[in-house]
């Protein structure tokens, strides 16, 4: 595990960054917004080419990498140990990083441990290997409550972890992003590295999911 990664158990308190977030513009959705509405009004952009290019982004060019790289790590075990030891250079292999700079670090779940993942400060995210980040993991209340209260959360998503399992939170950076590697389901023996990689959602890649057959 890299030095400068950082992760919280249920009981212990959540550790200070250790990288400076990328300053932000204040309400960036909002001058989005209204550079949309300036270039849609002068008849440059077509809104609907837009939404078409924002929904393939997200549900599908984006996760089906990150999906790829987990199916991978599946079925071929020397590559699921380059992975969960440099995952940086393990998924340039496959050419996925992108050109964003940040370093990976991957994070499996066992039958005892659950990793979830979330930026507590804005929204630092690997957008090239999971797509546009959901609304929801961007919101507020996510990012306090994914720290403070993680069971409780993973419940709303639908996903009640037992009790022995342990949960450790990762706090991602503008610098260190986290790929969460689900557990493989059972049943799935037959299945190539090209299926199961349908089966990998973006959700259970940040954490708040497990990948079901």
């Amino acid at each position: 595990m890299s030095q400068h990664s950082h992760s919280h158990d249920d009981s212990v308190e959540m550790a200070r960054h250790h990288h400076i977030h990328a300053d932000l513009p204040p309400d960036p959705a909002l001058r989005v917004k209204a550079l949309e509405s300036l270039l849609t009004d002068k008849g440059l952009v077509d809104p609907a080419t837009i939404d078409a290019w924002v929904e393939t982004y997200e549900s599908r060019i984006g996760p089906r990498n990150g999906a790829k790289v987990v199916a991978k790590a599946w079925v071929d075990p020397d590559y699921k140990q380059r992975l969960l030891s440099d995952a940086t250079t393990a998924i340039a292999e496959l050419d996925l990083l992108g050109s964003q700079g940040q370093h990976m670090v991957a994070l499996e779940n066992t039958p005892g441990i659950h990793n979830l993942v979330v930026c507590t400060l804005c929204s630092c995210y690997p957008l090239p290997l999971l797509g546009l980040p959901p609304t929801w993991y961007k919101s507020a209340p996510y990012r306090s409550r994914a720290v403070l209260d993680p069971r409780g959360v993973l419940r709303e998503f639908g996903l009640d972890l037992p009790e022995h399992v342990k949960i450790r939170v990762w706090d991602s950076t503008a610098e260190v992003r986290y790929l969460v590697l689900p557990e493989r389901p059972a049943g799935t023996e037959h299945l190539n590295e090209a299926q199961l990689a349908t089966l990998v959602t973006r959700n259970a890649m940040i954490g708040v999911a497990k990948v079901t057959a």
